[in-house]
């Protein structure tokens, strides 16, 4: 399919606006608002590769970056500023792409910061969260703190994480999506990090652990009431 990326500007009301990038494939049946990790912005090269992933399965998207990066500080938003971010980007998205199917998260930091704004008050439209990567911990902190919002989110997730990723300790992790019911998938990909990368001697290439991603998110959309 082909797709067009259309640079936009997002309004977030007194606290200002931020650079975003739709690309939507022709016949596009849902469109995912991406949000960026906490260490990059929407322009990544992992950013892109998802975004241009998706297009080639159906699945427009729209990212954007947060303030902080917009305006290149170093230190993310406080999460009010992060959440009121996201709702605007949901609202552009359904003004942007009605009729279609809207699913909201993104990688890490992003992914926590949509579904913590959808625990406060639910984004309008959303028919399910995804994360590319849930950041459960710090970096060799195991602690499942960062997941107790997630049981005031009322909607469908899903949780990709690889298997080697520093910031999702799986034995903690398993039990947090279980506990969260029906309502939420996990999807491990093997040998994969907190970006999915694998090892050489896994046997695979990074693309191809990143189609696994790609192909796992299209469906778990496509399955969405």
């Amino acid at each position: 399919m082909t797709a067009k990326a259309t640079e936009l500007k997002l309004d977030i009301g007194r606290i200002g606006t931020v650079s975003a990038i739709l690309m939507q494939p022709d016949n596009a049946r849902a469109c995912y608002v991406l949000a960026h990790g906490a260490g990059t912005d929407m322009r990544h090269v992992s950013m892109d590769k998802i975004a241009v992933g998706l297009s080639m399965r159906g699945i427009a998207t729209l990212r954007f970056n947060f303030p902080y990066t917009e305006n290149k500080q170093g230190r993310p938003d406080q999460p009010a500023v992060a959440h009121a971010t996201i709702r605007a980007a949901v609202e552009e998205a359904a003004r942007l792409c009605p009729g279609l199917k809207l699913v909201a998260g993104g990688k890490s930091f992003g992914g926590r910061m949509t579904s913590q704004a959808q625990s406060k008050a639910a984004l309008p439209g959303v028919k399910g969260l995804a994360f590319l990567g849930f950041p459960l911990h710090a970096d060799k902190k195991p602690s499942t703190e960062r997941a107790e919002h997630l049981a005031g989110v009322a909607i469908p997730m899903l949780f990709l994480q690889g298997t080697r990723d520093g910031l999702a300790d799986l034995s903690l992790l398993r039990p947090v999506v279980a506990a969260l019911g029906a309502k939420a998938t996990l999807h491990e990909i093997e040998g994969g990090d907190h970006s999915f990368a694998v090892l050489k001697r896994s046997g695979r290439t990074n693309d191809e652990a990143l189609a696994e991603v790609l192909d796992t998110l299209a469906g778990w959309i496509d399955d969405l009431a």
